[in-house]
C-alpha cells in the first residue's frame, strides 16, 4: 500500500474528492480527512488514533530501547549475580522481552498524545483553512487514484507518498 498526502483548498472540495474516489472503488476505510474545524469533517472519513498520533512510531522506538535495556540488565545480572544465585541465558532473553514490552507500552502512552509527524508537516496549511487528505492505494492503483483526485480537484498537489501497512487504521 502507498499512502498519498495532499492538501485541498476547502471542505467542499474534500467532499468532491471523497465522492470521486468512491466512484473509483476506493473504500472510505482507505481515506482520512484532517481539517482545522472537526465539526466540518463529521461526515467525512476521519483518521484513526494510530494515524493521527505518533502511537505506532513511539511504540516501535520504545520496544527497541526497552529491549536493549532489558538485555543489558540481564547481562549485568549474569555477570554480577545477586546473592550468589546461578543465572542462565534464559534470563537475558526474558529481561529483553520484558523490557521491549514495557518500553512499547510506556512509549505508546506518550506517543498517543503527540501528533503524527506526517500530519504535523501540514499543520500550518490546516490552520489556514486547507484540508489534508490521506488516501491509501494499492501499489498498482496509485496512478489511477491520483487521476481520480485530479479530476475532482485539479489544483490538488499530491505532496507525498509513503509505504503504508494495510493493517493499521
Amino acid at each position: 500500500m502507498q499512502r498519498l498526502y495532499f492538501l485541498l483548498q476547502d471542505i467542499d472540495t474534500a467532499h468532491q474528492v471523497v465522492e470521486k474516489l468512491k466512484q473509483n472503488s476506493v473504500s472510505e476505510d482507505d481515506m482520512s480527512v484532517v481539517a482545522r474545524d472537526e465539526t466540518q469533517t463529521r461526515d467525512l472519513p476521519e483518521p484513526s488514533v494510530a494515524e493521527s498520533s505518533d502511537l505506532i512510531g513511539s511504540a516501535g522506538r520504545g520496544a527497541a530501547a526497552g529491549g536493549v535495556t532489558g538485555v543489558v540488565a540481564g547481562l549485568a545480572a549474569m555477570a554480577f549475580p545477586p546473592a550468589g544465585l546461578a543465572i542462565g541465558g534464559g534470563l537475558v532473553a526474558a529481561t529483553g522481552v520484558a523490557g521491549a514490552g514495557f518500553g512499547a507500552w510506556a512509549s505508546s502512552m506518550i506517543g498517543i498524545r503527540h501528533d503524527n509527524s506526517q500530519i504535523e508537516a501540514y499543520e500550518n496549511a490546516i490552520q489556514k483553512g486547507q484540508v489534508l487528505m490521506m488516501v491509501d492505494a494499492e501499489s498498482g492503483r496509485v496512478e489511477e487514484v491520483e487521476r481520480a483526485i485530479h479530476e475532482a480537484a485539479p489544483n490538488a498537489r499530491i505532496e507525498g507518498t509513503d509505504a503504508h501497512s494495510s493493517n493499521a487504521g
